[in-house]
């Protein structure tokens, strides 16, 4: 039976890993969330939509990030929310974790010697919490299931 999936990740890294994953998902019903205009265009998805970005740094972007994603997640009803980072993605399994969703997190192959700061704070909320290294795992406790890249 095909599950709902929310799929996120912010631009760059993280989106293109996020699209190598793609197969994997291709006989459920996935809503992609990303943080550019025009990424989901490049790649041929038509069931996506733009959230605001935000960071650390920036407290009144972080609020209207967790607004859409909250949004999105009541919407969606996700049976799974997967990410491969930044922020929004950690927002995202928080919302999709309180909406009874399985979450899923896969750290970026660019943290080669220790998790993300998302990682860590991914790391309380995600069902699978995944790394693309092994000494990685090793040291933190998170999963090794291979690299994507």
């Amino acid at each position: 039976m095909p599950k709902r999936i929310i799929a996120i990740a912010s631009g760059g890294g993280h989106w293109q890993q996020l699209m190598l994953m793609r197969p994997a998902f291709s006989h459920h019903d996935v809503h992609y969330l990303t943080t550019l205009p025009g990424l989901p265009d490049e790649f041929g998805i038509s069931a996506f939509s733009i959230i605001p970005d935000c960071n650390r740094n920036s407290k009144l972007k972080v609020l209207r990030a967790t607004a859409a994603l909250a949004k999105h997640v009541w919407r969606l009803r996700p049976h799974i929310v997967i990410s491969t980072g930044a922020l929004p993605g950690v927002i995202a399994l928080v919302m999709g974790r309180l909406a009874g969703a399985r979450t899923i997190w896969v750290d970026s192959v660019a943290n080669a010697e220790e998790m993300s700061l998302s990682g860590k704070l991914a790391r309380r909320h995600a069902h699978l919490w995944l790394t693309q290294w092994e000494d990685v795992a090793e040291a933190t406790g998170a999963e090794f299931a291979g690299r994507i890249l």
